[in-house]
């Protein structure tokens, strides 16, 4: 689409100056900015930031939660020629200092105390950090720091500074064009310092419009906005697509009531990493088993009949009368209720994305009749690779090549993909940039993969992390993890074993979960740490990780990829103790250095390791938790031998 992010907003709000463009969630109700609301609010903060002297080319931070002004923040950006790079929220300030400093900021938009905080924190690391500007006042009354001001001052100096200035915004608005750069998005860093991927309007509005017209997406539709801006899913299906479909774009109070707000707004259009589809059905499961025993009875039997049927029912495949009649008073008396529990009651269509989902996962959403899809792409191909059609959903696939796309694979079965949506480089880093663009068009995603028959392509894992064990059989690590992460008790897996003899696992269990079934057990525990030790626990842990055993014993190719022994570890792995990145995807080779001695006591052969593992609190603080950890062996199975 030849047109840049601020004209769209401008010919929506000339087109339907009244309907619904942002709601947001204060105090418990839902306040409404319309279209033309926000073409005001947006050429007011581009005045201000004008007047600040922000100009074209010139980079401006952007940190929060989901929040109506911080989007018209974007938008003001973008019309000045200037380019928006949002961060995690949740992030501590040292992970910013890269980011500020090689993108050579000056500016900060933020939600709140907590960010700016952060951002003054940065100013000796920093020091080019010039005007800071806070949308939610609460804490801040008595700051008396330099440059530090509300987006409601800015908003006052922006209204002067564009009556001084008249046609100003418009001539800016008519300068930028879509080849120029319209966001910069950080990677998450498993490797080292993150990369900044350059998007120009052009390839993020193409791949935006690829989108819609693969689902046939409308105005109509409603989104709850609720994962990090800085993450580029949450920014193409609540910013890219927003402008390019018109729809309205819903922003919770704040992230403990997400599900609250989820059943008030009833979206159409939804879009979750794995985690959050999995937190969801373990809550479900918490749920249940605290139920009466008829209404654990009905929600199994129901179930039952859901796997066997609903995913045909929902491709449109015929089932037989009984199994329909069944189906349908599921429908009436458990499927339904369900989807209104977990605010999906309206759900047309539903993606996941950012790693694998667990096929078992997966399958239960389709089930219970959610148009649950999974896509491929990433930050660098601004996200619109392969989608999967309507009755075309597979659980072991993520889709077929949509508008504009090519793929191609490399001898080693690395995934190439060409389409209008890569990004223009990585700033100031021409030699990663050279790495992963070739200079005929291909990118190289760093993904194991093929095409099946029918044209879907199946990711293995990361081409970086597909290893043989030492007997010469693939081992797909993420594969295993997924598997493992589908039971509700089990919250993160990381698996060992390339060039080794067998595979072994670090477990996290869920702590909510978990603990419900503790409870419920009279079991008492004093924490995660006491909480993961409990023999009661390892055994319930064994009983999973033999069950997905069991299942990839029915694989061939991965039958050998059973896990041997494992490790509940004493501490969730977290972000802040950089074991994550802020998508929640493990530092591999960091955890295996950070907890060498127990790799080395799965594959040595010990039955018990003590451990103390420094740790970051949230206010900052450090401290360290220790623990003599079990190393539980667990039951392997041969593999199934297939007919020829």
């Amino acid at each position: 689409m030849q047109t840049t992010f601020p004209r769209l907003m401008l010919e929506h709000a000339k087109a339907r100056p009244q309907a619904a463009a942002l709601r947001e969630k204060v105090y418990g109700i839902w306040q409404t900015l319309t279209w033309a609301d926000l073409a005001t609010l947006v050429r007011a903060l581009a005045g201000g930031l004008a007047e600040a002297g922000v100009k074209r080319g010139d980079h401006l931070v952007i940190v929060g939660d989901n929040r109506p002004r911080l989007y018209a923040a974007m938008l003001a950006t973008q019309a000045l020629g200037a380019v928006p790079v949002p961060l995690y929220q949740d992030a501590v300030a040292a992970e910013y200092v890269f980011p500020i400093n090689n993108a050579e900021i000056a500016w900060a938009i933020v939600e709140d105390q907590e960010q700016v905080d952060k951002m003054v924190e940065l100013r000796d690391q920093c020091p080019q950090i010039a005007r800071i500007w806070y949308d939610d006042p609460r804490g801040l009354r008595s700051y008396d720091e330099p440059g530090l001001a509300s987006i409601d001052a800015l908003i006052e100096a922006g209204r002067a500074w564009d009556a001084a200035h008249p046609g100003a915004f418009d001539a800016a608005l008519a300068q930028t064009q879509p080849q120029d750069v319209a966001a910069m998005f950080f990677t998450s860093g498993t490797t080292g310092n993150p990369k900044g991927v350059v998007h120009t309007h052009f390839t993020l509005l193409d791949r935006a419009n690829a989108g819609k017209n693969f689902d046939k997406l409308t105005e109509r539709e409603e989104v709850l906005a609720y994962l990090p801006p800085a993450w580029v899913g949450q920014n193409i299906f609540s910013y890219a697509q927003w402008l390019a479909c018109g729809y309205v774009v819903n922003c919770p109070e704040s992230a403990a009531t997400v599900m609250i707000d989820l059943k008030e707004i009833g979206p159409t259009y939804y879009f979750a990493p794995p985690r959050i589809f999995e937190g969801l059905l373990t809550s479900v499961t918490i749920r249940m088993e605290d139920a009466g025993a008829i209404k654990r009875w009905m929600f199994h039997r129901a179930m039952d009949v859901a796997r066997r049927v609903g995913p045909k029912v929902l491709d449109g495949v015929a089932v037989g009368a009984l199994d329909r009649l069944k189906y349908a008073l599921g429908n009436l008396f458990v499927y339904g209720p369900l989807r209104n529990t977990l605010g999906f009651s309206r759900v047309r269509v539903a993606y996941t994305a950012g790693e694998a989902i667990g096929p078992d996962l997966f399958t239960f959403y389709r089930s219970i009749g959610i148009n649950l899809k999974q896509l491929y792409g990433s930050t660098e191909t601004a996200v619109f690779v392969c989608l999967q059609p309507d009755h075309e959903v597979k659980a072991d696939t993520v889709g077929v090549p949509i508008e504009g796309v090519e793929i191609k694979l490399a001898d080693s079965g690395e995934i190439l993909v060409k389409s209008p949506g890569l990004l223009k480089e990585y700033y100031k880093n021409p030699a990663a940039t050279a790495e992963v663009l070739t200079a005929d068009g291909w990118y190289h995603t760093g993904d194991a993969g093929f095409l099946d028959a029918s044209g879907h392509l199946k990711i293995i894992d990361r081409a970086k992390d597909v290893g043989r064990l030492a007997d010469g059989s693939m081992f797909a690590p993420k594969y295993i993890e997924n598997k493992l992460k589908f039971f509700p008790h089990i919250k993160e897996a990381v698996a060992f074993g390339d060039r080794r003899e067998k595979v072994c696992a670090f477990v996290n269990i869920d702590f909510e979960a978990v603990g419900n079934w503790a409870e419920r057990r009279n079991l008492p525990y004093a924490g995660y740490t006491d909480l993961a030790g409990k023999p009661e626990v390892l055994e319930l842990v064994r009983d999973c990780v033999e069950k997905v055993n069991a299942d990839l014993a029915q694989d061939e190719r991965l039958a050998g990829s059973q896990v041997s022994r494992f490790i509940v570890l004493h501490k969730e792995l977290d972000a802040d103790d950089g074991e994550m990145t802020r998508t929640r995807k493990v530092k591999r080779n960091f955890i295996n250095d950070k907890y060498q001695v127990l790799v080395d006591a799965l594959y040595g052969g010990r039955s018990e390791q003590f451990i103390e593992t420094a740790v970051k609190f949230e206010d900052g603080r450090t401290g360290s938790v220790s623990a003599t950890l079990k190393v539980v062996d667990v039951k392997t199975f041969p593999a199934v031998k297939r007919a020829a």
